[in-house]
């Protein structure tokens, strides 16, 4: 059987793998990129109708293309998965789609891996593992299956009419979580929402978005935390225009907060009593920003509107103040309970020793401990930008020079 040989094997053409392949190109390596699906399927397949990006065109974006459309507005799912299916183009990039790839594991004998792919065998001196943070969905193991409501992981909702009639937990105040939950509330629906620690940074502030203020203050700069650590929930959005998610007044129109979902028994869900802490915990953090983007103002002597209203918070409503510990989900009428608790990594067909022993990959900005390994893609890989477009293309350029270097290196001989 004939086995193809790469110099480098991209797997996953998310917008990791899409930035990946123009940094490659314009270094002069020869590779292949493998997707399972099509360019940017996550965002097609896994996101819910109404999503749109949760920073604006001008901002999420790659250095050699703008978004069509006003730079101010927030892209739609299908508009992002598009841009990326359009770049890939005007790059020529070699993506195979429809190809998965079920194992690698180093060559024995000779530099390299060994990959194994529906399509066939390859192999490559370099893998660029490019398949993000969005592998498996995670749903903790609360309620159980056999409870006669229905549960479902945030990938797999799509819009209010897919849902039967009733009411909805949702489980998890980040950004996907907080818009699913006002999205339904806004559709009708009784809507329970649990929250745990999060960060809750302004949509706008002085005429200017979150992402002009992370910039200008430097924040974009922080680099990678320790391993374990990287996470932080945000809740942010980009819906309706753009606005500041503000929770109380989201149970002032009619959503019932909770604290972190602690347990199951006998039909009911019980509720951690840390509600208000952590709105409390999100309020500091927003009037944080607001303080260091005041004395940034003053300081450089910008002509900034003033804004006070940003400093009044929502009003407090009863359940916050008394707070829900248990929810009987059949008095309740709740019919659907949707997880937006995040997804885990699933690298169980990398069969090299690229990881720390909780599984996590140990890199130096996607240079893996295994040589010839490299990750794209991952929250905090180099710093706070990483999860973002923009911030991804400049984590692959780092990669693809590393990769050249490397090279170079090989290819040296000392003149006789």
């Amino acid at each position: 059987m004939s086995v193809e040989k790469i110099h480098t094997l991209v797997v996953g053409a998310g917008q990791a793998g899409v930035a990946m392949s123009e940094h490659l190109s314009r270094n002069g390596v020869d590779y292949i990129v493998l997707e399972r699906g099509r360019i940017a399927e996550r965002w097609r397949s896994m996101r819910w109708d109404s999503l749109v990006a949760n920073g604006p065109a001008w901002h999420d974006c790659f250095p050699g293309m703008d978004f069509p459309g006003h730079p101010d507005t927030f892209v739609p799912k299908d508009g992002i998965a598009d841009y990326f299916e359009a770049y890939a183009d005007m790059h020529k990039a070699p993506i195979r789609c429809g190809v998965d790839v079920t194992k690698v594991e180093r060559l024995e004998d000779r530099p390299g891996f060994s990959v194994e792919t529906s399509d066939g065998a390859i192999e490559a001196l370099n893998v660029v593992v490019a398949t993000g943070p969005f592998q498996s969905p995670s749903i903790p193991p609360i309620v159980p299956a056999d409870t006669g409501v229905t549960q479902i992981h945030s990938s797999e909702y799509r819009n209010p009419s897919q849902l039967a009639d009733g009411s909805v937990l949702v489980v998890g105040a980040g950004s996907s979580g907080v818009q699913i939950a006002e999205e339904l509330m806004l559709s009708g629906r009784k809507v329970y929402l649990s929250i745990g620690p999060h960060d809750r940074p302004p949509r706008a502030y002085r005429g200017r978005d979150f992402v002009w203020w992370l910039g200008v203050l430097g924040k974009w700069d922080a680099q990678a935390q320790a391993p374990g650590s990287e996470h932080v929930t945000i809740a942010v959005s980009g819906a309706h225009g753009g606005k500041t998610i503000d929770f109380r007044r989201l149970a002032s129109q009619g959503m019932v907060l909770a604290g972190m979902t602690a347990a199951y028994r006998e039909g009911s869900v019980s509720f951690a009593d840390d509600l208000a802490r952590n709105l409390d915990r999100g309020d500091q953090n927003y009037l944080l920003l607001l303080d260091e983007a005041d004395a940034f103002v003053a300081r450089n002597g910008l002509d900034l509107p003033q804004e006070p209203a940003a400093r009044i918070l929502g009003p407090e409503v009863d359940c916050v103040t008394n707070p829900l510990r248990e929810l009987n989900l059949r008095d309740a009428g709740v019919t659907t309970i949707i997880w937006a608790t995040g997804f885990v990594s699933d690298y169980s067909w990398l069969k090299v020793d690229a990881f720390d022993a909780a599984g996590r990959p140990r890199h130096q900005r996607g240079v893996s401990a295994e040589k010839g390994i490299y990750f794209l893609g991952l929250p905090w890989l180099s710093g706070r930008g990483s999860s973002f477009i923009w911030g991804v293309w400049h984590d692959a350029k780092y990669v693809a020079d590393h990769i050249l270097i490397q090279d170079n290196y090989l290819a040296y001989a000392p003149k006789s």
